[in-house]
């Protein structure tokens, strides 16, 4: 992140549309939020240069990319372990699509996309055979719910409407 940037309530509308369709035209969010297409453009390239919008990315299913498995899988660090070095392991291994260094029993929890349960199997030893791993917590999904759910990028300080309230009762 480049510079520090205070995120306002237009910046939040235009993130939430932005991550609804990142393919949105400036005038179309321009109209969501009632400024200029210019305007907007300006202050995307803000929050891109600030490092609030990371990045776009295609959606994908991944069983139609042939990886039908999905796993979580924790590690736990041993003793002389050295998470830096775990991590970049981590990143190194193209079945780990997310990482997690997490508190609790556990130091890294990632998911884990491959073909098959023969794939998981192998990749399981491989993050066993991580220099520092100490041993490794595997949870197999079923099936997926939902996934990659955008949230409203709402104010975190900001006090729930009173029908939003009312609702949560």
């Amino acid at each position: 992140m480049s510079s520090l940037r205070h995120v306002d309530a237009v910046d939040r509308k235009l993130i939430e549309a932005l991550r609804a369709n990142a393919r949105a035209t400036y005038a179309v969010l321009a109209r969501h939020v009632g400024l200029s297409a210019p305007a907007v453009h300006d202050r995307v390239g803000k929050l891109e240069a600030a490092g609030v919008i990371t990045g776009y990315h295609a959606a994908v299913e991944p069983a139609t990319l042939g990886l039908g498995v999905s796993a979580l899988v924790g590690l736990q660090q041993g003793d002389r372990g050295d998470s830096d070095r775990i991590a970049e392991a981590l990143r190194a291994m193209p079945e780990i699509e997310d990482c997690w260094f997490v508190a609790g029993e556990e130091t890294f929890v990632v998911k884990v996309r491959v073909p098959d349960v023969a794939a998981l199997e192998h990749t399981i030893g491989a993050l066993a055979r991580i220099r520092g791993v100490a041993r490794t917590r595997t949870t197999v999904v079923l099936s997926t719910r939902f996934e990659g759910r955008v949230r409203p990028a709402t104010d975190p300080g900001a006090t729930p409407a009173p029908d939003e309230a009312a609702a949560d009762e």
